[in-house]
């Protein structure tokens, strides 16, 4: 189809590389966003190579490598130092044909918002509502503004408006139990090695460092904890301390390394997959139609394929925009929810929801083959639409 406007709600991730694909499809695209200032949640996100193969194809890899963390290898150790695994991240690379990318989020939503070109970008403007005619489809905004378009994307994240015209009814973000702590520190060798994503694990919690540009980690721990805690910014450090007192003398660094005023403290959420995607002319993408907890690293690579998908189906077919948008439901919703499973699945595993099954895979760290991870990690990332 020709000559279609696009209203994106949403300039996160996967409404800013929607907003791309479909500029470069000749659309005209408008995006809106309900903050007054484009401030990502969470301070790094790994983009692994299903992901980065579609910024590839959008002409944004040269960029995404300037900005990128060099990860050759993954490490896991215990609690208590000991080497639990390492794992050569080359044959993946090899095997599906392009290295991952672990990124600051404000230098990835950044380099996204320049090649999107900012006055595209419309900030402060909360969507309340949705309205279909055969006319078109329009955003209703809290201030009174309308945006009509021919097509509607929800990429407003895990608390979506979009998604409540979707669906018909409202879909709770469900608490994963846990809280994570994370940030940008400078890499530094007492740390970690440069290239090297290290894992510790024990006690049902973990604390990990993986390389970004501009030679820093992205740091992040996670322990369980019940929900609605709060500890003021400047007493995270202190908190973290306690939590993890004890651990290897490179976690006990990085406590002292960060800066609290700058850690994030999240309360992690995902959402149980929804029915469907797809509304007539409405369709979700990213954290709105499948928010998942981070223990797979395919949340933002999930949003970014939706962003491919939508805009091959958009393009090729010309039947109509519905027929369009049910053909990409019909294959994204199947990979997403799977995914969100699998996160959640991991994220029990991970966090101690039953501490036996905690304990027997700290057991299969120690003598898993390497080349069963790499295969793991092939398998989710050619299963998407960029093979």
């Amino acid at each position: 189809m020709y000559q279609l406007k696009a209203i994106i709600i949403g300039a996160g991730i996967g409404g800013l590389t929607t907003g791309i694909a479909l500029q470069q499809a000749g659309y005209t695209v408008e995006i809106y966003d309900k903050t007054h200032e484009l401030r990502p949640a969470g301070a790094g996100i790994s983009l692994w190579s299903n992901g980065v193969k579609v910024l590839n194809r959008l002409g944004l890899g040269d960029r995404l490598a300037a900005i990128g963390g060099t990860m050759n290898r993954m490490e896991y150790r215990s609690h208590t130092d000991n080497l639990l695994n390492q794992i050569d991240l080359t044959p993946l690379i090899q095997q599906v044909g392009q290295r991952p990318y672990p990124v600051s989020r404000t230098d990835l939503q950044q380099m996204l918002l320049n090649a999107m070109g900012r006055e595209q970008v419309r900030l402060g403007m909360r969507c309340v509502d949705v309205a279909e005619t055969d006319k078109g489809v329009t955003a209703i905004f809290e201030d009174g503004h309308r945006a009509t378009g021919d097509v509607l994307v929800g990429a407003d994240g895990i608390r979506s408006t979009v998604r409540k015209y979707v669906l018909g009814h409202d879909l709770e973000p469900r608490y994963a139990n846990y809280i994570n702590w994370n940030g940008l520190v400078k890499a530094t060798p007492e740390l970690s090695e440069p290239d090297n994503w290290v894992l510790y694990v024990g006690q049902a919690k973990r604390a990990s460092m993986m390389p970004v540009g501009g030679d820093r980690f992205y740091f992040f721990f996670g322990a369980p904890m019940a929900k609605g805690t709060m500890v003021e910014p400047q007493y995270r450090r202190d908190e973290l301390a306690k939590i993890f007192d004890g651990w290897p003398q490179p976690v006990q660094s990085l406590i002292q390394a960060l800066d609290p005023l700058q850690t994030n403290r999240l309360e992690i959420h995902d959402i149980n997959p929804p029915e469907q995607l797809v509304r007539g002319q409405v369709v979700l993408l990213g954290d709105s139609g499948h928010a998942t907890t981070p223990t797979l690293g395919q949340g933002g690579c999930q949003a970014v394929e939706d962003a491919e998908v939508l805009t091959r189906y958009l393009v090729t077919t010309n039947i109509s925009v519905p027929d369009a948008l049910q053909r990409y439901e019909a294959e994204r919703k199947e990979r997403t929810a799977s995914l969100v499973l699998k996160a959640r699945k991991r994220t029990d595993t991970i966090y101690g929801k039953e501490l036996a099954i905690t304990e027997q895979w700290y057991k299969q760290l120690k003598d898993e083959n390497p080349e069963d991870v790499t295969n793991a990690l092939a398998k989710v990332i050619l299963g998407g639409p960029m093979r």
